[in-house]
């Protein structure tokens, strides 16, 4: 884009008299509006687990899941502080369910995902059916489902929560509720859902144009086996190595409509610089290394979190295998035709 027309003595009081009515010269401010590249607020950044599980161990004895209603400490990107946005259009949060709690069932626009970082047996309810969550599951609450989430176990419960809420509060679109009950009404036996949609079967009269997977939970352990397989079957990507997509299987799209989710395992050494428009959540779930995201270097191991911006370069570094968890917005770029990856040093 041209550099912004000079300023006259003019031009200035013809902008004065039309700020009065609300409107601006479009050749004033062009050049910040329609940039050559994406700019954003949003920087590198990382968080270490044990520093968060510290954080939330003390919050657990400050206030229950029930005062609370979602008991979490929001991941707040430095370049973005006061706006609860881990990238600007996505939201982190790890929340924290002591033994014997229950966060209530509620239901909101906003469509969000759980990833487990540490416990095991507790559970979340989504629209009457139980899953129990166990480390490394990825597990969906589609928009405006009833969810709840519980622990029976005698252990506490972590887990990242992100959500599209700045995106859904940019379109001004966020309705919520409460349902007034603890736990919503189980009306489906645990696992149905996987049953019945998660080995290349559906029924008959699935809603073929759902938005959301009607699986809610992708465990672990079936995530692993199919990286593994992947890796016996072909060479690594230079920039992702052996990456997969958690999918909807009625569409063949993204398990959520707003957040694009993925699994992927590294090689030892450094991946191919690579720069993509939709800023990016990692987690780390095996293994340890460090990504330079532009000109900063983060470290991080098991289950640390960090994020990359949109169109800053990432090579990843790592001395022996290792597997990552990451969402984005790439599913709604996508939908929109935005979405833009360039590989290599340029």
């Amino acid at each position: 884009m041209e550099r912004p027309a000079a300023e006259t003595p003019e031009r200035l009081a013809f902008y004065d008299r039309i700020d009065k009515k609300n409107m601006t010269p479009l050749w004033a401010v062009l050049s910040d509006l329609v940039t050559p590249e994406p700019r954003s607020a949003c920087q590198p950044a990382g968080w270490r687990f044990a520093e968060i599980r510290e954080a939330m161990i003390e919050a657990g004895a400050l206030i229950t899941a029930k005062e609370a209603e979602r008991r979490v400490l929001i991941l707040e990107n430095p370049g973005l502080r006061g706006q609860s946005k881990v990238t600007t259009s996505l939201y982190a949060g790890v929340q924290l369910v002591l033994p014997g709690e229950v966060a209530p069932a509620h239901r909101h626009t906003q469509s969000a995902l759980r990833f487990v970082l540490e416990g095991s047996g507790a559970h979340t309810a989504v629209n009457g059916e139980k899953t129990v969550m166990e480390y490394g599951d990825f597990v969906v609450t589609p928009q405006w489902a009833w969810h709840d989430h519980g622990n029976e176990t005698d252990r506490p419960m972590f887990w990242l929560d992100g959500l599209d809420i700045p995106l859904v509060q940019f379109l001004d679109a966020s309705f919520a509720e409460m349902l007034g009950e603890d736990a919503q009404p189980v009306t489906r036996p645990t696992g149905q859902s996987a049953a019945e949609y998660g080995n290349g079967l559906m029924p008959v009269d699935a809603d073929h144009a759902s938005l959301n997977s009607p699986i809610f939970n992708y465990p672990y352990a079936r995530s692993l086996e199919a990286l593994d397989a992947m890796r016996k079957g072909r060479d690594p990507d230079p920039c992702h190595g052996w990456k997969l997509r958690y999918t909807n299987p009625l569409t063949g799209g993204d398990a959520m409509p707003t957040m694009a989710t993925f699994i992927q395992r590294l090689a030892p050494g450094a991946t191919t610089p690579c720069r993509a428009t939709d800023a990016t959540v990692f987690v780390c779930t095996e293994g340890a290394g460090q990504s330079r995201i532009g000109d900063e270097t983060i470290s991080w191991g098991p289950r640390d979190i960090f994020v990359a911006p949109s169109w800053a370069p990432v090579v990843h570094e790592v001395a022996a295998e290792t597997v990552l968890f990451s969402y984005s917005d790439r599913a709604v770029q996508e939908k929109l035709g935005l979405w833009r990856e360039r590989r290599g040093n340029a």
